[in-house]
């Protein structure tokens, strides 16, 4: 079996251990000769890398390890290039949800005007990633799971169209795990799933078993009742109450069984009336994971052991283990991507960048027929996909213009004038990260 080489770009996230633990945890299916960490935050990456470089020790003394912030260092010889990164770490996120709650508009990390802002700082970043890649490393691969999934995507679409990167997210595999659970299954791959929209913004048509029998009712009942929270699921209150207002979500249109997202679209005014514009997701997630991780990494390297160590596999992230495995052995596994249309929709834009499924091999994606979607559906996605574009044609020429009106179309924003007030501070808070508009 050949083994690969791949590059982790966000070697500083709080999320990098996890992936580590979990590609360590596959190494009979996906082998690995040699495992880098790339961060242009070399302090930051400094921790994290310590307490890789201790467990690979432990667990794979055999896999060569790189912690960088050479980029030619970084993507020299390699398969595949894994990159989650944050542009304005968590503190831009912090102003990206504050920000728009001054002005009663939700504020949440890839939906609404926050969305909008954190997808101008991560265009540059993916595609510099991206131009490392193919300069360093021509053949390899580059799944992206940086957020916002949807802008990206659009961006690499009209900026790097040849390019081998392929767009991911997670969520879906999430929601998913959970439906197994309220199935009695022991996995979600024991489940063939039908599903469009964009990212972060879809549903699921049909959900059948390996022999045939269609799952779907017996979701739909369990959701109408309980959203998707699981019992003796352990999640934090925000994630809690997402899980749960799927219900209310599902009642708008009972045919399908929507992605938990939709509930910033469809429920605005409850989001904000449930937020607290002192203290959002992004403190959570500072007092939280960024605070444990950094935590349990530094015992690592104080210890020189991992041996009463905290972190865990990160299992959303055998998705990718998944992916890359599909690549490097032509398996034609069946997985959710963000593609292309190009007919797959019948009845929607060609050039928008869908989720939907494909069949993965060597060559890369190849989606599967979806046909006509419902009008409910259509007009949605209608909408956000001209705000995806907007956003990223605002990028592209640099249009105050263009970005004024990617905020007014977001169903999230009530009127262009609050758009504007948005925007403006928006633009003050992003100096540093975001071309100069005109």
């Amino acid at each position: 079996m050949k083994k690969f080489s791949i590059v982790i770009a966000g070697g500083g996230s709080t999320f990098t251990p996890g992936i580590v633990l979990m590609l360590l945890d596959h190494l009979d299916k996906f082998p690995i000769r040699k495992l880098k960490l790339y961060d242009n935050d070399p302090e930051r990456q400094e921790i994290i890398a310590g307490a890789c470089k201790i467990i690979l020790k432990e667990q794979a003394p055999d896999v060569e390890f790189v912690a960088t912030s050479d980029p030619e260092r970084a993507f020299t010889d390699v398969d595949f290039v894994m990159a989650h990164i944050r542009v304005g770490k968590y503190a831009m996120r912090e102003l990206d949800e504050k920000i728009p709650l001054k002005y009663g508009v939700l504020g949440q990390e890839t939906c609404g005007p926050g969305g909008i802002a954190y997808g101008m700082r991560s265009i540059g970043g993916v595609l510099e990633i991206l131009d490392y890649m193919e300069q360093y490393s021509p053949n390899a691969w580059m799944l992206n799971y940086s957020n916002p999934a949807a802008i990206v995507a659009e961006a690499t679409r009209r900026l790097r169209p040849n390019s081998k990167i392929l767009n991911i997210c997670d969520m879906p595999i999430g929601i998913e795990t959970r439906m197994a659970k309220i199935l009695g299954l022991s996995s979600r791959k024991e489940m063939e799933v039908r599903y469009f929209g964009l990212n972060h913004f879809g549903w699921w048509t049909e959900i059948r078993n390996k022999e045939g029998k269609d799952l779907m009712p017996q979701l739909k009942e369990y959701v109408a009742k309980n959203g998707y929270a699981v019992e003796g699921e352990e999640a934090e209150d925000s994630w809690n109450d997402t899980f749960l207002k799927a219900r209310d979500v599902y009642a708008v249109d009972p045919t399908t069984l929507p992605n938990t997202y939709l509930k910033y679209y469809l429920f605005p005014d409850y989001v904000v009336k449930h937020s607290n514009p002192d203290y959002t997701r992004a403190n959570e997630v500072i007092d939280g994971r960024e605070k444990f991780v950094f935590s349990e990494c530094r015992k690592v390297i104080k210890n020189q052991s991992t041996q009463g160590c905290a972190l865990h596999i990160d299992e959303h992230a055998s998705y990718i283990v998944d992916l890359a495995r599909a690549i490097a052995y032509n398996t034609k596994e069946r997985m959710l991507l963000i593609v292309e249309n190009k007919g797959a929709i019948s009845n929607f834009d060609p050039t928008a960048m869908v989720e939907i499924p494909c069949l993965v091999g060597n060559n890369g994606p190849e989606p599967l027929m979806v046909g006509k979607i419902p009008q409910f559906q259509k007009g949605l996605m209608e909408q956000q996909v001209s705000v995806e574009k907007l956003v990223v044609e605002a990028w592209i020429t640099q249009s105050y213009q263009k970005l004024w009106q990617a905020l007014t179309l977001s169903k999230t924003v009530p009127s262009a004038k609050v758009a504007k007030d948005i925007l403006d501070e928006l633009i003050e808070a992003n100096k540093e990260y975001w071309p100069e508009l005109h």
